[in-house]
């Protein structure tokens, strides 16, 4: 009797559903991540039916190299980061678009060059790698130049801004507070910002193509809860941008630094999201910065995938 009780047990236990795993989401410490931390304290995942689990992961080639393993679910960053790492029979996608920066990210140069094509020839400081040296690119693509055509100096956004003011380079590519220090200096000037280059650095969450067709439904209810905490953030300013710090943590645990910092970005809403995934028939601007990024970083040797496009890349399934 007691074996059969003791077999009924274990097979009523086999016959449970098994726990689902949450969905593991990785970003570094920005701003235009906070939302994710409101949506799970003010319950926002839970509501939706996901449980998800967020790290801070600093290092981009860790980040990804968790993503591209399968340790993490979802990973949060730039739109031009991603198909750097990409890789041939392993297809990635760009779900939602988080933030857009808004003026936080630029070029300072000094006075007498005119716009980016007076770059030519010049000394200009970058991070080689990084979203700088993408924005950069960009805009040199659009003023018929490449990189060949500048004098490149190799050092981080910070020490690019510090050089500036120092006289040491023609040009940084930098962001706040540093644009705003280059600006202040002897002969310097803020050349262009990412807010007269709208779209260009964006911030996506993307996910592999299996996860995404196994965890649908669990996606759908991510990206729903997205749009919930951005509402609660337009209601609750004072007390998201408290959780948010909080969260977020690292040089943005002060809730004003947090705010302040926010100023430079634009949270993105599912409606702006619509407009900045486009349609199939008339793809909007992140598709054109998705393939300026492959355009861009394919050009330095940076991407090992093949048949790269946007056309690929951006799945909107869970926008309208």
């Amino acid at each position: 009797m007691k074996t059969l009780l003791a077999l009924t047990a274990a097979l009523s236990l086999l016959a449970l559903p098994a726990a689902a795993e949450p969905l593991r989401v990785a970003h570094s410490t920005w701003v235009g991540y906070g939302p994710f931390y409101i949506a799970r304290d003010k319950g926002f995942f839970a509501e939706e039916g996901v449980e998800v689990e967020l790290s801070i992961i600093e290092q981009t080639p860790m980040k990804m190299g968790a993503f591209n393993a399968g340790q993490i679910d979802l990973v949060a960053s730039t739109a031009d980061e991603f198909p750097t790492y990409m890789r041939d029979g392993y297809p990635v996608k760009y779900i939602l678009a988080v933030d857009s920066s808004n003026g936080g990210d630029g070029i300072v140069s000094k006075t007498d060059i005119a716009d980016v094509a007076g770059l030519k020839g010049k000394t200009v400081a970058f991070e080689e790698g990084s979203v700088s040296q993408f924005f950069l690119n960009a805009l040199l693509l659009k003023a018929g130049l490449t990189q060949a055509d500048i004098q490149p100096v190799n050092m981080t956004a910070t020490d690019a801004g510090v050089a500036f003011v120092a006289g040491r380079v023609d040009a940084a590519v930098t962001w706040e507070p540093h644009l705003s220090l280059g600006a202040k200096a002897e002969d310097g000037k803020i050349l262009i910002t990412s807010k007269e280059a709208p779209g260009l650095i964006v911030d996506v969450v993307a996910v592999s193509e299996e996860t995404l067709n196994a965890r649908q439904d669990e996606i759908a209810g991510f990206v729903r809860a997205w749009q919930k905490a951005l509402d609660y953030l337009a209601a609750n300013p004072d007390d998201a941008y408290a959780i948010m710090a909080q969260g977020v943590g690292g040089w943005l645990q002060d809730p004003k630094e947090f705010a302040g910092a926010a100023t430079g970005i634009e949270y993105l809403t599912l409606d702006r999201n619509r407009e900045l995934f486009g349609t199939v028939e008339a793809p909007g601007q992140l598709a054109e910065t998705t393939d300026n990024a492959i355009t861009v970083w394919g050009g330095l040797g940076k991407i090992k995938a093949t048949n790269l496009s946007s056309a690929t890349i951006l799945d909107r399934r869970f926008l309208n």
